[in-house]
């Protein structure tokens, strides 16, 4: 027997105990309990709350499938032995894609503004010329047809590169077939990605501000799902280690994924400022309120959440050996899941909460224990996801062509 035989086949599936399933289920019951307090307590909260988190755990989904993507389309050889992981968290995009269609079909008019029929009807009162100019795009019908049709997008080439994935363990004749065929396909995902990645965020996000636009946008929240997803595949990838899987991840393979952290983390603070800047510099009344209310209303949020996902991995992850560390980059991880969530809930809060504004005063978001128990609702149920296909293969696929390239990767 081999050695590259040996070290693929000393991997077992993870172990899904019950002391995990139950510590994923207490957090998805403390993120009932906390929807429910909302909805009694502060309810024009509670549909942005339930909104933001959705969309902040759909992209780390999203992004791992992108990542994944990425991996058949370059040929790559050293991320063979964390592909499992980019899987399993593809695989909460089913989850995400149903809690979004209950969201926006309850809590859509909610949410967004443009969803009023007599914002655009010139005979109405709240008639809004603006809004009524991109009637043609925001309009109830299509949004469903496009919501409906990112989620059939992104789930259906998730569902393809794990089952085209699980047969490179089953079948040893056909592994190239199937990694071949995970190539094709995912080629045609990025295509449909650069699209939808953008129009999605347009959607979920940006159309809660109707006024407001910004041709940044899309690369923003791209950069910050390639980020967090990379944050908790690093911690993921840690944590299995912690517990004696993944043998074969060594530091080399470590140290890309805190490269790839480092350098996204510089990327998104570029478009960040490029973002602020261009709008602050050009003074245009239609953009400049986006800033204004953040500055006025949530100033020490929104500079946190700047400081934090530049600043910390700006300096802590600049050197060779600090991305070598896999202690040190679950730590970081943990540092940029929650500035990454603080960039999230003040893209989608402030918005939607000044919706509700009464005699020109905006209603003002929170972050109390309920905001916070939703999220950590969120959290278990995304863990629960993750760790439930994790169990369902090996930890790494037996007969990926690129196995033996990734079992001798070094830097």
């Amino acid at each position: 027997m081999n050695h590259q035989h040996k070290e693929v086949t000393s991997t077992q599936p993870y172990e899904f105990k019950t002391r995990s399933r139950m510590i994923a289920g207490i957090m998805i019951i403390i993120g009932l309990v906390a929807v429910v307090a909302q909805f009694a307590t502060h309810y024009n909260q509670t549909w942005p709350n339930l909104l933001m988190n959705n969309y902040y755990f759909m992209l780390m989904a999203l992004g791992a499938t992108f990542f994944l993507a990425i991996q058949y389309v370059a040929e790559v050889g050293w991320s063979a032995v964390i592909k499992r992981v980019l899987e399993a968290m593809s695989q909460y995009l089913f989850v995400a894609g149903a809690i979004m269609v209950l969201i926006v079909f309850f809590g859509g008019h909610h949410l967004y503004h443009w969803m009023n029929p007599e914002i655009t009807d010139p005979k109405s009162p709240e008639y809004d010329a603006i809004i009524a100019g991109k009637s043609g795009f925001l309009n109830v019908p299509f949004f469903w047809i496009r919501l409906v049709a990112y989620f059939i997008i992104w789930c259906g080439f998730a569902f393809i590169f794990r089952k085209n994935s699980l047969k490179m363990d089953a079948e040893l004749g056909s592994a190239v077939d199937s990694y071949n065929a995970n190539k094709r396909f995912a080629a045609a995902f990025l295509v449909l990605f650069a699209i939808t990645s953008s129009t999605m965020s347009w959607d979920f996000v940006m159309s809660i501000e109707t006024h407001w636009f910004s041709t940044l946008f899309g690369w923003y929240t791209f950069a910050g799902m390639f980020i967090t997803c990379l944050s908790i595949l690093a911690f993921t990838v840690g944590f299995l280690k912690s517990k004696g899987y993944l043998p074969e991840v060594t530091e080399n393979h470590i140290q890309d994924i805190g490269k790839f952290m480092f350098a996204f983390s510089i990327f998104w603070t570029y478009l960040w400022f490029a973002q602020f800047m261009l709008i602050w510099y050009a003074n245009i009344p239609e953009e400049i309120t986006y800033f204004m209310l953040r500055q006025d209303h949530y100033r020490t949020m929104w500079i946190a959440a700047f400081l934090i996902n530049f600043i910390c991995p700006f300096i802590i992850l600049m050197t060779r050996d600090a991305k070598r560390k896999i202690k040190l980059l679950m730590s970081m991880s943990v540092l940029l899941f929650i500035g990454h969530w603080m960039d999230t809930y003040i893209m989608v809060i402030p918005g939607s909460m000044a919706l509700h504004s009464h005699e020109g005063h905006p209603l003002i978001g929170t972050v109390g224990w309920m905001e916070i128990g939703t999220t950590i609702g969120f959290l278990g149920l995304f863990m629960y996801m993750v760790q439930h296909h994790l169990s369902k293969a090996p930890l790494v696929i037996k007969n990926h062509p690129m196995m033996e390239e990734s079992l001798h990767h070094v830097l």
